[in-house]
């Protein structure tokens, strides 16, 4: 049975990272559903690691595209690259800087229902409002190539309010992006790259706190990890491919109206549940 929970986790996962739909706000609200009979801390642990799976999936889409070492890439194209990554790097240095440090304490505090709530349905909000306000305007950087170093720092801000549960990474530097003048499309990749070292940073941490603490893994819990992982990078595959095709037509407004009602679903079931 852990098996099979662990590819609904999985699929789960693979689905909603890099939607701007928030993947804690939906594995919180599985895991009511589809508890692991394992431990708590590697329950914890399972959920944060499993997006490693997800990493991989953009590192296989990209690796061209990152990879400044091809051989395949003129001198301009290696260099262009390399000005990738630094600004990657840029763009991930408030995360470690501020949430680093909060990391403990967000988890502790902030890891509930409602806060969840709150914080899909009022990044829900936004996406709806700022999608209407740009209808009609233009973008003006339209090639991730010419993307400054401080609008790259912007949207690494931006990353930072993802450290609340149910903001959704991807949603909150996405949402930024636009806001600071990128493309959908732009925004979109450029959050796609920021998600390699922060998530991979993100899961290193939480491995290395699981086995701090005394924890080991058994056979089980390392086949249940794995698999979980595995199918998180197959669904987290054609997510992408998803949503790089739905951006070239449409906006993000759907997915706001999605995060409300999900929103709202989390109250209603979690109201009641107390209620009762």
């Amino acid at each position: 049975m852990n098996i099979i929970k662990a590819i609904i986790l999985g699929i789960i996962e693979g689905i909603t990272e890099f939607l701007p739909i928030s993947s804690t706000g939906h594995l919180y609200l599985a895991d009511e559903f589809i508890k692991l009979k394992e431990s708590t801390a590697f329950i914890n642990m399972f959920m944060v690691v499993i997006q490693l799976g997800a990493i991989l999936a953009v590192v296989i889409l990209y690796f061209h595209k990152l990879n400044p070492f091809s051989p395949k890439k003129n001198r301009v194209e290696r260099s262009q690259t390399w000005q990738l990554w630094f600004k990657v790097i840029v763009a991930i240095l408030p995360s470690v800087i501020i949430g680093f440090p909060l990391n403990d304490w967000m988890d502790e505090h902030l890891t509930s229902w409602q806060v969840i709530a709150t914080t899909l349905i009022v990044y829900g909000i936004l996406f709806i409002v700022i999608e209407r306000r740009n209808a009609h305007r233009t973008s003006r950087l339209n090639d991730l190539n010419t993307l400054p170093y401080l609008t790259a720092l912007e949207i690494g801000l931006f990353q930072v309010l993802s450290l609340v549960p149910g903001t959704s990474r991807s949603g909150a530097t996405i949402l930024g992006a636009i806001l600071v003048g990128t493309s959908r499309y732009v925004g979109t990749e450029f959050s796609f790259f920021l998600a390699i070292p922060t998530m991979f940073g993100a899961s290193l941490l939480k491995i290395w706190k699981y086995f701090s603490h005394g924890n080991v893994f058994t056979g089980e819990q390392t086949v249940v990890l794995l698999v979980g992982t595995l199918v998180s990078f197959i669904v987290a595959y054609f997510a992408i491919r998803f949503l790089l095709n739905y951006i070239k037509k449409n906006d993000f407004q759907a997915f706001g109206w999605y995060r409300i009602a999900l929103g709202l679903v989390v109250i209603a079931y979690f109201g009641i549940r107390a209620i009762l």
